[in-house]
């Protein structure tokens, strides 16, 4: 009689191939002796040779497999690993005023420097750079005056900013990298108390939408109650409202001086003088004047703890910047008490490309302001300066004769250099500690 019986160690139900008296192998389960039909039991301890043969072979490969697996195996012969190239300076500045500019561009044909205010680098005529080792394209400028430079490549004719420098400039329409070369009194971050620049948006209902300004608070102004004249500084034409905090250093410039005792605190409001896109020879200041006399200057007044008295306000701008400060002097004469004008007059007066613009000229259209002496009393100072190599010139010693005039308390100055930040941030540093004395 033959019969399947559990094995000892509990392997009951484990799948295995047996044979049986009735025909060949089959797979199934183990199942307990009294499962199983009395005329097919086998006897305790005769398993089939099927099954011994196959535990047997079973038991030789689980000996033999992990034999194999550890075998030991030759390893593939050590790569140095890669040294990756380190990235160019750029810009790097030199104790004596230089400055090298550098760019890795393995596939460009050609790469130049362009910048406005760099010797040897004008917009007009770009400055080419050298190719070199490591496709590392190179440029050494200088020496230069102190200050900050705006500056950015031209590769094969694309205008890019410099990708190992993360400080930038916003002009009007575009992003200019920016270099700062130390070696100034004033233009330098110093160990003094430093005040705070913001951005700060605002919504123009002359305008019909949000604008943005730029405020410099003094130190100690988040701190205090205390409430401070103000200086509204406009930018030029081809800048924006971020122009004078950046390239123009106007914020260090103020630290320094207030340090120094050269000039009151005060608030200095930057705003956007551009309300579109702008282009050469349109018309681009009425709705500026009419959104700074209506929105901004109430916006500031409403948020800052700023003097509203005529004798706590000033203004000033350069090139465009003066023109608009002009402008709004004439059509609220009352309202300051100091102007300042960078490069810059009556546009039209003077020396001028092309004819002159029709109807009522500008001295027509003031001529109640300009004329009125009751409105110039208590105004301090309409204090005007140009390079001698400007374009400009000669529009702004007309506009200071014109005002001169009329009566009204003009100081000129002439200095070296044309039409650019070197300029005008010297201008920043002589115009402010006239104010509110």
């Amino acid at each position: 009689m033959n019969s399947i019986q559990s094995s000892p160690n509990g392997s009951a139900g484990i799948p295995l191939a047996t044979r049986t008296q009735d025909g060949p192998a089959r797979r199934g389960r183990i199942r307990s002796p009294n499962s199983v039909h009395p005329s097919k039991r086998v006897l305790a301890g005769h398993w089939p040779r099927t099954v011994c043969a196959f535990v047997s072979i079973l038991c030789l490969t689980v000996t033999i497999a992990p034999a194999t697996a550890q075998a030991p195996t030759s390893a593939p012969p050590a790569v140095p690993p890669r040294s990756p190239t380190p990235p160019p300076i750029s810009p790097e500045v030199t104790p004596e005023r230089q400055i090298t500019f550098r760019l890795r561009a393995p596939q460009a044909r050609e790469v130049r420097l362009q910048s406005s205010d760099l010797q040897g680098a004008g917009v007009r005529e770009p400055v080419e750079f050298q190719k070199g080792t490591n496709e590392v394209w190179s440029l050494t400028v200088g020496p230069v005056p102190p200050g900050s430079y705006r500056y950015r490549f031209l590769v094969d004719g694309v205008p890019v900013v410099d990708p190992q420098n993360p400080t930038v400039s916003e002009s009007n329409e575009t992003v200019w990298s920016l270099v700062h070369v130390p070696g100034s009194e004033w233009f330098d971050l110093r160990e003094v108390p430093h005040g705070g620049v913001s951005v700060v948006w605002y919504r123009s209902s002359t305008l019909q939408r949000f604008r943005r300004m730029h405020v410099y608070t003094p130190p100690g102004y988040e701190s205090g109650s205390e409430r401070y004249p103000v200086l509204y500084l406009l930018h030029g034409a081809t800048d924006s409202d971020a122009s004078w905090s950046t390239v123009g250093r106007a914020g260090v410039i103020l630290d320094n001086l207030i340090a120094a005792g050269r000039a009151r605190p005060m608030l200095v409001v930057m705003p956007h003088g551009h309300t579109g896109p702008f282009r050469f020879g349109m018309r681009f200041t009425e709705e500026f004047e009419r959104d700074f006399l209506n929105d901004l200057m109430p916006e500031v007044e409403r948020r800052y703890r700023v003097r509203t008295d005529r004798a706590d306000r000033a203004i000033a701008g350069l090139s465009m910047g003066g023109m608009q400060t002009l402008n709004i002097l004439m059509e609220r004469p009352q309202a300051f008490s100091a102007a300042g004008v960078f490069s810059s007059g009556v546009f039209g007066l003077g020396s001028r490309p092309g004819p002159a613009p029709a109807g009522p000229s500008w001295e027509e259209r003031h001529r109640d302001s300009l004329t009125n002496a009751a409105v110039r009393t208590g105004f301090q100072n309409l204090w005007f300066a140009t390079g001698r190599e400007d374009f400009l010139l000669e529009t702004s010693r007309a506009t200071v004769e014109l005002f001169r005039k009329h009566g009204w308390p003009v100081t000129y100055k002439e200095t070296d250099g044309g039409h650019t930040w070197n300029n005008w941030r010297d201008y920043l540093v002589d115009f402010v500690p006239m104010l509110f004395r």
